[in-house]
């Protein structure tokens, strides 16, 4: 559930807010004259969302991949295809290691 307060419970109803944050692991999102201001969230939370962030810009720098759910799905329709060239261990192995040494 999403847990949308005025910024002033910070301040009124710490203790409420850390006991959401820390022991039930929710973002609680604060609003200043009605408008979203801020969310608070604990450090691990965040961290844990910096770390997939950065393993997603990773992802994309280095394969040019974003969407992980979309590659596996069109590699199983290319697997089904009959006309897929398969590679063995070695020549995968010589291609990986073309891509590496930048040829």
């Amino acid at each position: 559930m999403i847990n949308i307060r005025p910024v002033s419970d910070l301040r009124n109803k710490y203790p409420e807010i850390e006991e959401l944050v820390l022991k039930e692991d929710e973002a609680v999102y604060l609003t200043k004259n009605g408008y979203g201001s801020m969310v608070v969230m604990s450090l691990e939370k965040y961290s844990n969302i910096m770390e997939k962030l950065d393993l997603k810009e990773t992802l994309e720098a280095k394969f040019g991949v974003v969407d992980i759910e979309k590659s596996l799905s069109e590699a199983e329709e290319e697997i089904a295809n009959s006309n897929t060239k398969y590679y063995t261990h070695e020549e995968m192995k010589k291609i990986a290691r073309g891509i590496i040494d930048g040829k």
